[in-house]
């Protein structure tokens, strides 16, 4: 079976990108690692100490970062409805966040204390079709808002990937509602063509 030129063109831009070397260079699983990087460096989000949630963690790259970060005070919990290679000093849990078996696992790490950050670099399985895509996304964004306001601390902070379309603005009102601000970030390590922006709430309101 041949490769379409749109799969090729991919390829041969993947193999290139810097932020590829860089990551098997430094040993993390995806180039997403320097999208973290970056928003902590200008953000100072992981501190020692912390207990994180990384939603949509596979394949566990924004958990290494986390940890890496952290050293050996705090702890990362890494959720997936993937499957996750193991990851020294992170707590992974696979599936579906929404699920009750999966949120009693949850439950019995935490042992009663909720999380003081959340992380969130979750996609859908992209269709191709901008408008079902867009939804999709979102709708895991609003899974993640929700999982929020349910397992982080008053006070905590939230950062997550979105995309600018149909349905951003409504976010945008969601995360004020329940944060006390809310900025933008846009990494250099995200793609020039790519719609993606975070959103980092901080100070989760009581």
């Amino acid at each position: 079976m041949t490769r379409s030129k749109t799969s090729k063109a991919w390829l041969q831009e993947h193999v290139n990108d810097q932020y590829v070397q860089r990551a098997q260079k430094d040993g993390y699983r995806a180039r997403a690692a320097y999208k973290l990087l970056e928003i902590d460096e200008k953000d100072k989000l992981l501190k020692p100490g912390l207990w994180v949630a990384d939603l949509g963690a596979a394949p566990g790259s924004w958990s290494q970062v986390a940890r890496r970060r952290m050293g050996d005070h705090g702890r990362v919990f890494a959720l997936d409805i993937l499957p996750m290679d193991p990851l020294h000093g992170v707590e992974f849990i696979q599936g579906d966040f929404r699920e009750d078996a999966v949120l009693k696992q949850f439950t019995e790490l935490l042992g009663g204390r909720l999380v003081d950050l959340v992380i969130c670099d979750i996609a859908p399985n992209m269709s191709g079709m901008a408008v079902t895509d867009q939804a999709r996304s979102f709708y895991l964004c609003e899974l993640a808002l929700e999982f929020c306001r349910d397992w982080l601390k008053p006070g905590g902070h939230f950062l997550v990937k979105t995309f600018q379309g149909s349905g951003y603005t409504e976010y945008m009102q969601a995360m004020r509602a329940t944060f006390q601000t809310v900025v933008t970030r846009k990494p250099d390590a995200s793609r020039d063509r790519s719609t993606e922006i975070y959103l980092l709430g901080r100070g989760k309101k009581p």
